[in-house]
């Protein structure tokens, strides 16, 4: 696993959803998230509602600039989604320090896995330790609804 850089000066990570701009996550998951577009305010609020959150936060302003949630039983498993850093702060390694965040506070519940899915960012991820699956074959998928509005 590469180490991961510290979080970039004036900038902090929270696990308090109290502190999430339910307003603004909703915003950039259902206009610019390939695969949250479409998706209505109120199936956002209850995946937060239902989920660890985790914001990265402009320390001067308070201002949220990053997000990320976990759906997890906090003793097996745990899926990391919803990974988002608006377009304005991207390039000072906010979404890399966002997700070591995510792995450590999960870590320390002892944890066997952490899943997540990715079209783009693998690079991000194999930075703080997640790899391919070793054996895809052996994972299924219960699907409901075809692909769009989530």
């Amino acid at each position: 696993m590469n180490a991961v850089p510290p979080l970039a000066e004036g900038y902090e990570i929270s696990a308090d959803s109290a502190r999430i701009d339910v307003a603004r996550v909703h915003h950039w998951l259902s206009t610019d998230a390939y695969w949250a577009l479409g998706r209505e305010r109120e199936r956002q609020e209850r995946a937060i509602a239902g989920s660890l959150n985790f914001g990265v936060y402009d320390s001067a302003s308070g201002e949220q600039v990053a997000y990320a949630r976990v759906v997890t039983d906090l003793a097996e498993f745990a899926w990391l989604c919803d990974v988002y850093v608006d377009p304005a702060a991207r390039g000072k390694g906010l979404g890399t320090a966002l997700v070591a965040a995510v792995r450590d506070h999960l870590r320390a519940h002892g944890l066997r896995r952490i899943l997540l899915a990715t079209h783009d960012a693998h690079g991000v991820y194999r930075q703080v330790g997640f790899e391919a699956l070793e054996k895809p074959d052996q994972w299924m998928a219960l699907i409901f609804a075809k692909p769009g509005p989530a």
